[in-house]
């Protein structure tokens, strides 16, 4: 036996002690009593900088993450209460306009249902007049109610203030009332002589008709930017020529109905196209529609010939060398003390002479381009003869003398 100190372990063998200057600890071993020293004070027990930062960033995703939950939850519960609030008030709405009350409402109004009107259309017809506000919601009462297959034409009035059941009621019950006259306005019409021709055909006395002219309420916004200082009649130019049937019941509230659907119409021809050209013209809607009733007075019966009389018009009213259009048909309108009559008054009279056709006013939205011209004249079949100079011109209307086919000169 050795000589190597043993030690008695319970249940065991003899195990050899350590010496105190063992290999173990030369080494750099960590004896137990040392390793338990160091375990206690933390030393050679350190945590690696990537697990720090690890551990860190699980901290900080919590956190961001919590607060992006945080921001749906408000963004989610902030669009169920927009919602809500919406939804309320669509409800609301809608309930009101069932019922006919409030939003505007309360007034007396006038609409004239014509044979034929679509559903939609009727509809729209009882939007302007205020006592609709939601068309579609309506249109889809009268078809749930079968209603819509039972509206009759005419002439309704009535207090906008009314519910759907009310309104109706009254297109299935009140319709068809109201007898109608078949009119036509010529073209180059001036106010005096629409008044004759409505009082001859029993639609309204001259007196009403003249008096909504002046006075009547429209909303359109070519009417409310009429220079009404300047010219005579108000509405001279804009009632637009065409064929009418128009209602003959009552003279005052029929006159109304009357200039109304004219105006209606040279709306309806006024469309979006037709408007933005004449933004991009450099001329305001009134001057369009004072240089088409001057080219209708020049031309009319010729709208081949419309864009060029027209062109030689701008020509003059853009030339230094002219202080006045000179249009012969202007000196034959009796009315404003000759600011009217473009031999005298400079640039363009105040306002229309007459009711211009539609071609009359595209003519002069888009005159003839690069027509050099400064004179006409026609002949006695309507021919048309341009010329740039004044000798031109002379020259022109002495051949048309001489051989007996001349009318005048402009």
């Amino acid at each position: 036996m050795d000589d190597k100190n043993y030690t008695d372990i319970p249940g065991e063998g003899k195990e050899p002690l350590p010496e105190e200057n063992s290999d173990s600890v030369n080494n750099g071993s960590i004896s137990d009593e040392n390793a338990q020293d160091d375990f206690i004070i933390g030393k050679g027990f350190e945590i690696s900088s990537s697990e720090d930062a690890d551990k860190s960033s699980k901290r900080g995703s919590s956190k961001h993450s919590g607060g992006k939950r945080a921001l749906k939850n408000f963004i989610w519960i902030f669009s169920i209460i927009i919602v809500s609030v919406g939804l309320a008030f669509g409800v609301i709405y809608a309930g009101a306009d069932y019922m006919g009350i409030g939003f505007g409402r309360g007034e007396e109004c006038v609409i004239e249902i014509e044979q034929g009107m679509s559903t939609e259309q009727i509809a729209e017809e009882l939007k302007e007049c205020g006592a609709v506000k939601i068309p579609l919601f309506f249109r889809l009462y009268a078809k749930l109610k079968h209603y819509d297959s039972q509206f009759k034409y005419g002439v309704y009035s009535f207090n906008n203030e009314v519910g759907y059941e009310a309104l109706s009621t009254m297109l299935i019950e009140e319709g068809a009332e109201a007898q109608s006259v078949h009119v036509t306005i010529p073209e180059m019409s001036s106010v005096d002589d629409i008044a004759d021709i409505l009082e001859e055909n029993g639609v309204c006395t001259r007196s009403d008709f003249i008096n909504e002219v002046q006075n009547g309420d429209f909303d359109y916004d070519f009417v409310d930017a009429i220079p009404v200082d300047n010219v005579y009649y108000r509405l001279e130019g804009y009632l637009f020529p065409d064929s009418y049937d128009f209602y003959n019941y009552d003279s005052e509230e029929c006159a109304h109905l009357a200039v109304e659907k004219m105006l209606k119409t040279l709306d309806d021809k006024l469309d979006d196209g037709l408007r933005e050209k004449i933004s991009a013209s450099g001329y305001s809607l009134h001057e369009i529609m004072t240089m088409a009733s001057i080219v209708e007075l020049e031309a009319g019966g010729s709208p081949d010939e419309m864009a060029n009389v027209a062109a030689v018009f701008y020509n003059r009213l853009e030339s230094d060398e002219f202080t006045t259009l000179g249009s012969s048909p202007t000196r034959k309108y009796p009315y404003g003390d000759g600011r009217y009559n473009t031999y005298e008054a400079p640039g363009l009279p105040p306002g229309p002479l007459c009711s211009p056709s539609l071609n009359s006013i595209k003519a002069s939205v888009e005159p003839t381009e690069n027509f050099d011209y400064y004179y006409f004249v026609t002949d006695a079949s309507m021919k048309f003869y341009y010329n740039k100079t004044l000798a031109e011109h002379n020259s022109t209307i002495a051949r048309l003398q001489a051989a007996n086919n001349w009318i005048y000169e402009d």
